[in-house]
């Protein structure tokens, strides 16, 4: 390799990681990896056993036999069986791991950030209406010296 590409391709790698998309979403992903084993932990300890009270405790014995005689469990097991159980039982973690991210991190901060807008948009209008007012003397000034010079007498 060239010397001369050795910078560039450092410059570019960390100007890539330097990108605010970059550390949002190694941040998202900590913090998924983080709610992923509360979740779980919610499914197995609080909603596997309201189900039980129903059926069996763990979701992923439910299953349906789709061909032939469906005996035994696992690698020893026989027939063709659908494990709709276990889609579920992904499914209410998935649902669960939205919901607590939708309402513990992104609707707060999306009430941040329309905070910080309008505060910003305040700002801005209070310092057009400064501005405009301030321009609206000048010109009185002006006008005023215009009339003052009119008046007086002529020194030419």
């Amino acid at each position: 390799m060239s010397e001369k590409s050795d910078p560039s391709l450092w410059q570019g790698f960390k100007a890539f990681l330097m990108r605010g998309n970059v550390i949002d979403l190694a941040v998202a992903v900590v913090i998924g990896a983080a709610f992923t084993n509360i979740v779980n932990s919610v499914v197995k300890g609080v909603i596997n056993p309201v189900i039980g009270a129903f059926g069996t405790q763990s979701l992923d014995s439910y299953s349906s036999c789709l061909k032939g005689p469906c005996t035994g469990t696992g690698d020893t097991g026989t027939g063709v069986r659908i494990l709709w159980g276990s889609v579920l039982g992904a499914t209410l973690s998935f649902l669960i791991t939205a919901a607590v991210v939708y309402f513990l991190m992104v609707l707060p901060m999306a009430k941040y950030l329309a905070r910080q807008e309008a505060r910003r948009r305040a700002k801005e209008s209070a310092e057009e209406i400064i501005e405009v007012t301030e321009l609206e003397v000048l010109k009185e000034i002006r006008d005023a010296l215009v009339a003052q010079r009119g008046s007086g007498p002529d020194r030419s």
